[in-house]
């Protein structure tokens, strides 16, 4: 469905896009994370054609876009702030696109209906944009993009404005709504939960290049760098050593997968592979922090100095009932299949 090859856009000196190679294929739905500045709404928009750039082709349907215009794409838009229409109602912007093609009344109103209803507001087609919701008004836009039966629809930040309980709502009807259409999606976003609940695959972008693509479980349970597993939320980060089955870290020896490459490297230590027991076992750690975060305990444990000196924070996970005091001193061991050889 979709091919960038080669993609690079300069603003003066620096790249926002660096040689950037994708594919979508049909029915799939991508999805672009990364910090701001990444480039990641800088790739929506060479797609989109509202950018041309410096190198590289992107091609739809197997034909090259160089000097196709945005409306002669086949591509719907959907952007953070929804952009409707203030003086037309629900179903005028439903139909905006629709009568842009020259679609007949009656077509309009059937599609304008059938939407509506797709998206979970049936008869509000009188309705003014000003009087609805922030969900609601994000329904419309979804419904407006959707109404011309574009071959790939384009978010970015989709639901962005959007309060978190709703957001993780909307992300859930989404996903299932696209599977029904067997729409092809490419949207942008920062917020890493969004993301996984809605792509079938997952691109982290980095200084305008791709880091790591693939499904949500594989780029969450095999950050590809530090970068990434940083960026994912993981705070046990650090340069080691791997030989003979362990690697020397500042926490000291850790064991890490059988058949890992020996040398340096950088490891992640999952949370819930920070094992929690007596101080008299393993590295010494004072709980300094700790949070509740539902069905479990975020703890922050500062080790003991060890042979190579100040070690830096642990992030640890544990049950509520097994969670220790602030101040309590315990035991850490590290668990090898937790343990993420990054590089």
């Amino acid at each position: 469905m979709l091919r960038l090859d080669g993609v690079t856009v300069r603003f003066g000196a620096r790249a926002a896009l660096d040689a950037v190679d994708l594919a979508v294929a049909d029915h799939e739905i991508v999805c672009v994370l990364g910090p701001s500045g990444s480039g990641k709404s800088t790739l929506l928009r060479v797609v989109a054609g509202l950018l041309a750039p410096d190198e590289g082709r992107v091609w739809l349907d197997g034909a090259d876009q160089t000097g196709v215009p945005v409306h002669r794409r086949g591509v719907g838009l959907m952007f953070q702030d929804h952009q409707l229409f203030p003086q037309r109602d629900v179903a005028g912007n439903v139909a905006f696109g629709l009568r842009m093609r020259g679609a007949s009344k009656h077509e309009q109103a059937e599609k304008v209906r059938e939407l509506l209803e797709l998206v979970g507001l049936p008869g509000a087609g009188r309705r003014a944009v000003a009087a609805l919701s922030g969900g609601e008004q994000q329904r419309v836009a979804l419904a407006r993009a959707l109404a011309p039966s574009p071959r790939l629809l384009m978010l970015d930040e989709p639901l962005g404005q959007l309060d978190r309980g709703l957001r993780e709502r909307l992300v859930v009807e989404l996903r299932h709504l696209f599977g029904r259409l067997g729409t092809t999606v490419l949207a942008v976003t920062h917020d890493q939960g969004e993301a996984f609940a809605l792509a079938d695959r997952v691109v982290v972008m980095r200084d305008g290049r791709i880091e790591q693509s693939g499904t949500p479980l594989e780029v969450w349970q095999r950050p590809a760098s530090a970068f990434v597993a940083r960026f994912l939320g993981f705070d046990n980060v650090v340069a080691a050593t791997v030989g003979g089955g362990t690697a020397e870290t500042p926490w000291g020896r850790i064991p890490v997968p059988a058949g890992t490459p020996r040398g340096p490297a950088h490891l992640l230590v999952r949370p819930v592979g920070v094992r929690l027991g007596d101080a008299a076992e393993g590295l010494r750690c004072t709980v300094e922090a700790r949070t509740f975060r539902g069905h479990h305990v975020a703890l922050r444990l500062a080790p003991e100095a060890t042979a190579a000196g100040a070690a830096p924070p642990l992030e640890a996970e544990c049950p509520l009932r097994d969670a220790p005091v602030e101040g309590a001193v315990v035991g850490v061991t590290f668990a090898a299949d937790e343990v993420v050889v990054l590089d």
